[in-house]
């Protein structure tokens, strides 16, 4: 607990935490007012149709499915200037999340009923002599968030939410 404490007070300490209601494995965001709003569209095939001709520079690739998995990037921007990017299934559920800006938004927000596993994960790290940027990785939670003053960022996601296909790598 006095690590989600001073987690909570060093967020206080870099300026007033700007509020953020979505949730992972939740609702996305209410918009806070005063941010703006970007969404766009996109699909897991057509991220493994991406990486498949990355991958393949000579021969020639076709790529066929029957059913892909569409999600949702929801991207507000905040007043402080942090961007918030909300990754959405097909069911309106927040799979993963991403973060960039000079002020952290709040994680307890963010990561909602997670947030007391990524603050457990953190401890733990600590508690081994770990130091650095905050990272969890487990079966149920990734969480990689890190910055300096000024410049924050972030991902987290739940592995077992993904859409089939989609590669962490586009959680940006």
């Amino acid at each position: 607990m006095r690590l989600a404490a001073a987690l909570l007070c060093a967020m206080g300490m870099l300026g007033v935490v700007q509020p953020a209601s979505a949730a992972l494995g939740g609702a996305p965001m209410t918009t806070p007012s005063g941010a703006s709003v970007n969404t766009t569209s996109g699909s897991a095939a057509s991220t493994v149709a991406r990486q498949a001709a990355q991958s393949t520079s000579s021969s020639t690739s076709s790529t066929s499915s029957t059913s892909s998995a569409t999600y949702t990037v929801r991207e507000t921007t905040l007043v402080n200037g942090t961007a918030v990017r909300e990754y959405l299934s097909s069911a309106g559920t927040v799979f993963a999340v991403a973060w960039s800006g000079p002020q952290m938004p709040d994680l307890s927000a963010l990561l909602g009923t997670y947030f007391p596993q990524y603050v457990a994960g953190v401890q733990a790290s600590r508690a081994n002599g770990v130091r650095g940027p905050g990272a969890v990785e487990s079966s149920a939670l990734v969480v990689h968030s890190g910055g300096h003053m000024g410049a924050f960022s972030g991902q987290a996601w739940l592995p077992s939410a993904l859409p089939s296909g989609f590669s962490t790598s586009d959680i940006q």
